[in-house]
C-alpha cells in the first residue's frame, strides 16, 4: 500500500509541475512573449515556492522523480540530430567548437557562483 501511495503521489506532483508549464506555454503563446513558456513555468513555479503559496511538499516527490530520470528526455532530441546529417558533415567542427565553447563558459561560471554562494552561507554561519 505504501509503495501505491508514493507512486501515485509522483504522478499527481508531475501533473502539477506539468500543468503549470502547460499553463505558461498556453500564456506566452496568447501573449506572443519571445520566452518559451517553460521557461516562464520555471520562474513562476519559483516565485510560488519562494511565497509559499506552493509547498516544496507538495512537488518534491515528482520533481525528485523527473531529476532521476532527466536522461530519458534527451533521447527524442540525440535522434532527432540524425535528421541533420548533412549540415553536420558540411559545419560538424563550428558547431562542435560552439557547444564546447558554450559547455565550458556554462560550467566555469556555475562553479564560481557556488563558489560564491558557499562562502556567502558560510560568512553567514560565522
Amino acid at each position: 500500500m505504501g509503495k501505491m501511495k508514493t507512486l501515485s503521489k509522483i504522478v499527481f506532483q508531475v501533473g502539477v509541475i506539468f500543468f503549470i508549464s502547460l499553463a505558461m506555454n498556453y500564456i506566452a503563446q496568447w501573449l506572443h512573449l519571445p520566452i518559451p513558456g517553460s521557461i516562464l513555468g520555471i520562474f513562476v513555479l519559483f516565485a510560488l515556492l519562494k511565497t509559499g503559496v506552493i509547498k516544496l511538499d507538495w512537488i518534491e516527490h515528482g520533481a525528485n522523480w523527473l531529476l532521476a530520470e532527466l536522461l530519458l528526455f534527451f533521447i527524442p532530441a540525440a535522434v532527432g540530430i540524425m535528421k541533420f546529417i548533412p549540415m553536420l558533415e558540411h559545419d560538424g567542427v563550428r558547431i562542435m567548437i560552439v557547444v564546447i565553447c558554450s559547455t565550458l563558459i556554462v560550467m566555469i561560471s556555475s562553479g564560481l557562483i557556488a563558489s560564491r554562494i558557499s562562502k556567502r552561507k558560510e560568512r553567514k554561519l560565522s
